[in-house]
């Protein structure tokens, strides 16, 4: 660990140099304006990977954008860990609301402030680094491969294909992700499951144009009225979800596992200060951390219709939009979730206007095994790393790959994260703290230590 902790040490200021210059790339993958930067992007980590030391490094072209990969293969017959990053980020909108520029990394208070500076460039970068230092202090104890893509913000449709086209090449004993947080670094914490998601725009369509509100008002439907009150109707008193068979699938918890989930630290005033609010909500009956981690949600991500420009227009709008995103738990199926919320939402919707519902992308939820080799080393290097054995916890994100991992690949995902769920993902002034970026660094090569180590007996 001494080692380990002098390394980092003497190249602390060169990694975060490197850091910098990843997050500076505008590499946002939902926004075509930004392609030549996202394609940018793949060439800067696959040239970081290369000067770490790993061969065979290649820049796969997709029928999207690229994916990163590379490897070091020391000897066959020892175990190889397969590890997985975007180097893809969320738009940065809207940019009114960043207190410095998204893509000029700025240091406040000991955190890096710049969009994706821990989802997930801040993480996968950690990755890189620990290779490097395992390679220049001698102590690669297996062999490892890198996969690192630039569409996981927008469904990583392409992965899909690339991971059934290259499972030879992809073969390994388990995949290491860092994407998801921890409780706290004084409460670290290994995340046993993710969300699956659903996520779907809907349209709703009134008259053929934009009308004069004085005019037409009161005689044609407004069709943001009508889409206010679609989107209400999705829960009940009790926030629970309204369409028909939603839950039916869905594995619920034994006392027991919920109120050892409940045995996580939260402390629910410090979370409203936090989020700026005065009273929680969520589904009747359930715990906060059980809202987050082990229940099925349906949420508006956005929404429009009108005019919505600066002053008054008294206008009655021909159509109004929003985004939905609905998370999944076991053992709910993203398609049949998408299929349920279609027939429902065009079932309540009234003759006077008409309806679109198109899906976007998708992805299952997974809970992973705590009694795997791999857990177990990741637990470990934790215990080692931080002082104190990590807290089991199910994590709100959604990571759609990992169920594909485990379809086509037949190996089970460690999801050991170093982010905080404060750092602000998909917002304005998303951060990464220091101490974190550089515990990771720290942390990984103990975990290939310690898979290397209980594979072998």
């Amino acid at each position: 660990m001494q080692e380990i902790k002098k390394y980092v040490s003497d190249n602390k200021q060169r990694f975060l140099d490197e850091l910098f210059e990843l997050l500076r790339f505008p590499s946002v993958s939902a926004d075509p304006a930004f392609k030549n930067d996202v394609i940018k992007t793949a060439g800067f980590v696959a040239e970081k990977l290369k000067e770490a030391g790993a061969d065979n490094v290649e820049i796969c072209q997709t029928a999207g954008y690229p994916i990163v990969y590379g490897e070091k293969i020391i000897d066959p017959s020892l175990p190889t860990v397969l590890v997985y990053g975007h180097y893809d980020v969320q738009p940065a909108d809207p940019l009114e609301l960043w207190d410095t520029p998204p893509f000029e990394p700025t240091i406040r208070n000991e955190k890096i402030y710049a969009r994706g500076a821990c989802d997930d460039k801040g993480q996968v970068y950690m990755h890189v680094k620990a290779f490097e230092l395992m390679m220049r202090t001698n102590s690669l104890p297996g062999n490892i491969k890198f996969m690192i893509e630039g569409e996981e913000e927008v469904g990583s449709s392409n992965l899909s294909i690339f991971v059934k086209e290259n499972k030879e090449r992809l073969k390994a004993d388990v995949v290491l992700i860092s994407d998801t947080s921890m409780i706290s670094m004084e409460n670290p914490s290994l995340e046993t499951g993710l969300r699956g998601l659903s996520y779907v725009e809907v349209e709703v369509t009134g008259p053929n144009r934009d009308l004069h509100s004085g005019v037409y008002g009161g005689a044609v439907a407004n069709p943001a009225t009508i889409l206010a009150k679609l989107i209400a109707s999705l829960h009940d008193e009790n926030n629970h979800v309204t369409i028909p068979g939603f839950y039916d699938d869905v594995i619920e918890l034994s006392q027991e596992e919920r109120d050892e989930l409940n045995k996580a630290p939260f402390d629910p005033e410090e979370y409203k200060i936090d989020l700026g609010v005065e009273e929680l909500w969520g589904e009747k009956g359930y715990s906060s951390l059980e809202h987050t981690g082990t229940r099925p949600t349906l949420e508006v991500n956005g929404i429009w219709g009108g005019y919505i420009g600066e002053g008054a227009k008294t206008v009655l709008p021909s159509k109004a939009s929003a985004k939905i995103s609905m998370r999944l738990v076991p053992n709910q199926q993203s398609d049949k979730i998408t299929k349920l919320f279609e027939e429902h939402f065009r079932s309540i919707a009234p003759k006077s206007v008409k309806i679109k519902v198109t899906p976007h992308h998708g992805g299952e939820p997974v809970v992973t095994p705590t009694d795997s080799i791999a857990y177990k080393a990741a637990q470990k290097a934790i215990t080692e790393s931080f002082g104190k054995e990590p807290i089991p916890t199910r994590g709100g994100g959604s990571i759609p790959i990992v169920a594909l991992f485990e379809q086509e690949l037949k190996i089970k995902t460690v999801l050991m994260g170093f982010g905080l769920d404060s750092d602000n993902l998909h917002s304005p002034n998303e951060k990464y703290d220091l101490a974190n970026f550089y515990k990771g660094i720290e942390t990984i090569p103990l975990f290939h230590k310690y898979f290397a180590e209980i594979s072998s007996k």
